[in-house]
């Protein structure tokens, strides 16, 4: 049992749990592997959208995280294969700040994932899973549901295909984290085309998709990311699938495996 995105204390917006408390957790569920993948610091000249600016580790902190987790590796040698890892948000427009942050800290990576959280428009940038009332605000902006989720997807093609140098990340982070608030904001539209392209892209490209359990522990979403019928299309194309539970907490480790692993059979 693999956990390929996990989430630490260095994490601003999540908890105060130790490693060892997490690893513990991983143990008593028979992990094999572990990777932490902490929100990687964001771009300097970036300006967090989120009302706490609490979206990513602040970067004097990486050499801190990037030490505590070696420790680690050494600490439960023969027991887990702990990963030293990062969640990497592409940001549209910052590329050349993303490539250059992956050229100095890629040589520390054992894994990593890409995903997209912010989305740029004409007024700025939004977080857009920060919460149900941002994602109301924002469809009054975006003029309707349909065109945040055709926006996000676009966004998300646009990670897929940038150059962001040899360190770029080769798993692809819940790749429908539009659909958190999806019980609370439904769409009509399925969004076929645009999900035909993104998953050909990575296929194309030799990525991986992040099969998320965190959407399954959502109230306004109860799925994972991605559903059912796109990891059907995934699996369709031989794209290989990584379980991660995106845990925040060490109570987290596992959330939606079960149904994740009956579909998917990791």
């Amino acid at each position: 049992m693999r956990d390929g995105h996990v989430h630490t204390r260095f994490c601003p917006h999540g908890t105060n749990d130790s490693f060892e408390a997490y690893i513990e957790r991983a143990l008593a569920l028979g992990y094999t592997e572990i990777s932490f993948t902490e929100h990687a610091p964001l771009p300097d000249t970036f300006v967090d959208p989120t009302p706490q600016s609490d979206s990513a580790m602040q970067k004097e902190k990486l050499d801190d995280y990037f030490e505590e987790v070696s420790k680690l590796k050494a600490q439960y040698e023969g027991k887990v294969k702990i990963n030293a890892g990062l969640e990497v948000d592409y940001i549209e427009g910052y590329e050349a700040e993303i490539t250059q942050f992956l050229n100095e800290v890629g040589p520390k990576l054992d894994d990593a994932i890409l995903s997209v959280h912010f989305l740029k428009s004409s007024s700025g940038y939004d977080c857009l899973d920060y919460s149900p009332n941002h994602f109301a605000n924002m469809i009054q902006d975006y003029g309707s549901v349909e065109e945040i989720y055709r926006h996000y997807y676009q966004t998300l093609l646009k990670s897929i295909l940038a150059e962001l140098g040899s360190y770029k990340p080769k798993r692809i982070g819940h790749m429908t984290l539009v659909h958190k608030f999806q019980r609370k904001y439904p769409v009509q539209s399925s969004f076929d085309s645009e999900i035909d392209l993104i998953l050909n892209a990575v296929k194309d490209h030799g990525y991986e998709l992040d099969y998320n359990g965190a959407g399954t522990a959502k109230p306004l979403c109860r799925e994972p990311y991605p559903p059912d019928a796109i990891v059907h299309k995934a699996k369709e194309r031989g794209i290989p699938l990584v379980y991660g539970s995106d845990a925040h907490q060490a109570k987290e480790l596992g959330q939606g495996y079960e149904r994740i692993k009956r579909l998917a059979n990791l």
